[in-house]
């Protein structure tokens, strides 16, 4: 769309996005989980968007019998609390730092959901990026259209509203926003792929959800793909993300006078973000040991699967993902910063640690932070990242 049209069409907002991803390993959540680490990335955020895996355990019961909908209740009551419970001001979470004597500075902390009332788009992008020198972007630098704020109060004062959740199996996907926000929220819509036993239960698979804000549509994509560390075991989880693109499709509503036809599928949409559990390991071997024990990750992500399949284009082309500066993910001993097999306590043979869990995005997002939680409640970590998203919303005075 040429940029005069844009100016004389939308009003253009820049909300915050925190996503995050955790397999919990069967865990159902206790009263004295504390979430503010995992949801709290410097400051509060428009939209969250948070998936789970293994919310209950993967056993014959679980996936073929009856949905147990029980932990599901649990996780949503403790994150609604954490939300809604938020200190008024930046807190600095409990993420992985290679530096860990480095200070937040003040800049980094501030809360950057809109635009401060005295500075241009062009200056809150410089701002926002600045915080994070890792950070990506896929948007072109260009002029941008006009931009509106709302008071910094009002965005840290704000009580959080579900928008829908659904859980299939162990996997389970809920969306949240400030509840001012929620009447612009548009056509909310859930779709299922099972890809686990026999290609089609639900033990493994994605759920997604497609909704629309103002006039831009997002999609989000929760996944949990097929396990395994033997070489060759790649190809399993390109084929599940290749069946979940496919077989991904949203129900049609009725249309609404002036407003766009959603989405069909995934691709459709003007963002994606894909997160989960996607189970791409590192190739083993000696070599792969020695850059663990000196925590040399970027060469080490020279040896991870996801990594090289992308490179290959093979799968997610086009697909971006942030800078990753923390370490592997996965596998963890139970309540420990020990992985299994690292030491004698042990009894399991050792695995090679991968980076498991996962953020990629599509569609012109800016990424300002990309971090694993610190967290021993399973032998996963958690991840969190938070973008800052570009909503047009159509300018009154032409419709």
């Amino acid at each position: 769309m040429e940029f005069q049209t844009l100016v004389q069409r939308y009003r253009v907002y820049f909300c915050r996005l925190a996503v995050g991803t955790w397999n919990v390993g069967g865990n159902s959540p206790n009263e004295d989980l504390n979430l503010n680490n995992w949801l709290t990335t410097h400051a509060s955020a428009d939209i969250y968007v948070l998936g789970f895996q293994e919310i209950v355990p993967l056993n014959a019961a679980n996936v073929l019998g009856a949905e147990d909908s029980g932990p599901a209740a649990e996780w949503l009551s403790i994150i609604r609390q954490a939300l809604n419970n938020q200190k008024s001001g930046p807190q600095v979470p409990d993420c992985y730092n290679s530096t860990p004597d480095a200070e937040v500075s003040e800049e980094q902390t501030y809360p950057l959901s809109f635009l401060r009332e005295d500075e241009t788009s062009q200056e809150y992008f410089a701002r926002s990026l600045s915080s994070d020198p890792n950070s990506s972007s896929s948007e072109e630098d260009s002029p941008s259209p006009p931009c509106y704020s709302v008071g910094q109060e009002s965005l840290l004062q704000s009580d959080y509203t579900l928008v829908a959740s659904k859980q299939m199996v162990g996997l389970f996907l809920c969306v949240w926003v400030r509840s001012d926000l929620h009447r612009h929220i548009r056509n909310p819509k859930v779709s299922c792929v099972g890809r686990g036993i026999m290609g089609y239960l639900g033990n493994k698979g994605s759920i997604s959800m497609s909704m629309a804000m103002y006039n831009t549509t997002f999609c989000f994509v929760c996944t949990h793909l097929a396990s395994g560390q033997k070489e060759g075991d790649e190809v399993k989880r390109n084929m599940d993300v290749m069946e979940i693109l496919k077989k991904t499709k949203f129900p049609h509503s009725c249309r609404v006078p002036r407003q766009p036809m959603s989405p069909d599928s995934i691709l459709d949409h003007d963002k994606i973000i894909w997160l989960g559990d996607l189970n791409y390991r590192l190739a083993s071997g000696d070599e792969t040991n020695e850059l663990l024990d000196k925590k040399d990750w970027q060469a080490l992500l020279e040896k991870d699967q996801l990594k090289v399949e992308q490179r290959a284009g093979r799968i997610f082309e086009g697909w971006e993902e942030g800078r990753i500066s923390f370490p592997p993910t996965y596998k963890y001993l139970t309540n420990s910063d020990d992985y299994v097999g690292q030491t004698s306590i042990s009894k399991e043979k050792r695995r090679t640690p991968a980076w498991c869990d996962r953020i990629l995005w599509k569609g012109g997002l800016k990424q300002i932070s990309y971090e694993r939680v610190e967290s021993k409640f399973s032998d996963h970590r958690p991840v969190c990242s938070l973008f800052s998203v570009q909503v047009n919303a159509p300018n009154k005075l032409t419709q």
